[in-house]
């Protein structure tokens, strides 16, 4: 088991509070992360300064501030700009994906996730994060 100093910090941002429920029992069940969820994303850059997330998962179609606008307020502050973004979210078209790269987002999933494939894209970041510090 691993122990909570182990652990790393996974912030979920997105306004379907079912998602942020199951994505975040789903992390949990892998004794692998620490799991913050954020209801929209009003309040990211508080949250991110006192949570310090090692990865964000970020939906895209927010009502109050988009995901594009959250990924170039996050590479814009000091304490965001390191941590990865990966975008989930339903919108999956070409140009929605190459906004958020354009933004920050170093990756995508479409939703519906399976919990394997969350894993493993968090998993790629923290191993890359790791490697280039």
């Amino acid at each position: 088991m691993t122990s909570n100093l182990e652990r790393k910090k996974v912030l979920v941002v997105d306004d379907d509070e079912q998602f942020l429920r199951i994505t975040k029992l789903n992390l949990e069940d892998t004794k692998k992360y620490d799991v913050m969820t954020l209801v929209g994303a009003e309040n990211i850059i508080s949250c991110v300064h006192n949570f310090k997330p090692d990865v964000i998962l970020l939906d895209i179609l927010m009502p109050e501030i988009g995901g594009i606008e959250v990924c170039k307020m996050l590479n814009n502050d000091p304490v965001g700009a390191g941590v990865p973004i990966i975008v989930v979210s339903a919108l999956d078209t070409y140009e929605g994906i190459r906004e958020a790269y354009k933004a920050g987002a170093v990756d995508y999933l479409a939703k519906p996730v399976g919990k394997a494939e969350l894993v493993a894209k968090i998993e790629k970041y923290l191993r890359y994060k790791e490697q280039s510090v």
